[in-house]
């Protein structure tokens, strides 16, 4: 399997977004975020997209499989 990595923290912090700010933004919980940034949770394609909208960042940016 394909080992996931995770730059989001980065970019939802230059975006000036909290965790619960973003999670609102993309309908889901702070803690879903959190857990996104931990790399401990793959994301749909929707939310995937959703959150490179929200911080304004490629896909290929922010989730990274090696």
């Amino acid at each position: 399997m394909a080992k996931f990595k995770c730059n989001l923290k980065k970019y939802r912090q230059l975006s000036n977004l909290t965790q619960e700010e973003l999670g609102q933004i993309v309908n889901v919980r702070r803690e879903t975020i959190q857990r996104l940034e931990a790399g401990k949770y793959n994301p749909s394609l929707k939310l995937a997209i959703d959150i490179s909208r929200a911080v304004r960042t490629p896909i290929e940016d922010i989730f990274i499989f090696d």
